[in-house]
């Protein structure tokens, strides 16, 4: 297998995170890149913590478990930090985003990360201003693709807007995109 990204994503159901998941797995489709998606819920009920799990690669993926040691944590709701270990696994030279209002540096600390890249963005207050719903997964999304660049923001807008649009109204479809657009800009490294 040559250059495969897996990303492992820690949320509470109901965030919308196994949708992201998808939504940057089809992104990548659309870049002629191969991928896997797949959610591990737990216990299913609203507010539990799950993970999701979504591989990127440039060839055929050939593995079939969850993910162990990703390249990119993406932590959607922050009270997960510090309750469950959201780097384990996490390689040294690794991606990590949180949802929070914090500095890179005050997530580094409380991680106790070294040798990862922190990336923090706000994704709740701009879901809330944008689409008017404290739901973070698009601005993620948006977040995400600065930080790694594993698929371009067209692609993601593309696909959230096919993927929304086929059941939502056009103006929240189009705040969603919004969201996307404003946690690109905004999304923090320290």
């Amino acid at each position: 297998m040559s250059s495969i990204t897996e990303i492992r994503w820690h949320g509470r159901a109901g965030q919308g995170i196994v949708t992201a998941g998808e939504v940057l797995a089809e992104a990548a489709l659309e870049e002629g890149k191969y991928f896997q998606a797949f959610p591990d819920y737990g216990p299913e009920r609203m507010g539990a913590p799950i993970k999701s799990f979504t591989r990127i690669s440039s060839s055929p993926i050939d593995i079939h478990c969850q993910i162990q040691a990703p390249d990119v944590v993406v932590v959607v709701d922050p009270t997960l930090v510090g309750v469950v270990d959201v780097t384990d696994g996490l390689k040294e030279d690794g991606v990590i985003l949180v949802n929070t209002p914090k500095t890179p540096g005050d997530i580094r600390a409380a991680l106790k990360v070294t040798g990862q890249k922190v990336f923090t963005v706000d994704a709740t207050r701009i879901a809330t201003e944008t689409i008017g719903r404290p739901i973070p997964n698009t601005p993620m999304l948006g977040a995400l693709v600065k930080a790694t660049g594993v698929v371009s923001k067209e692609s993601v807008i593309n696909l959230t807007r096919e993927r929304l649009g086929a059941k939502l109204k056009e103006e929240v479809v189009a705040a969603n995109l919004r969201a996307i657009e404003r946690a690109y800009e905004e999304v923090e490294n320290g």
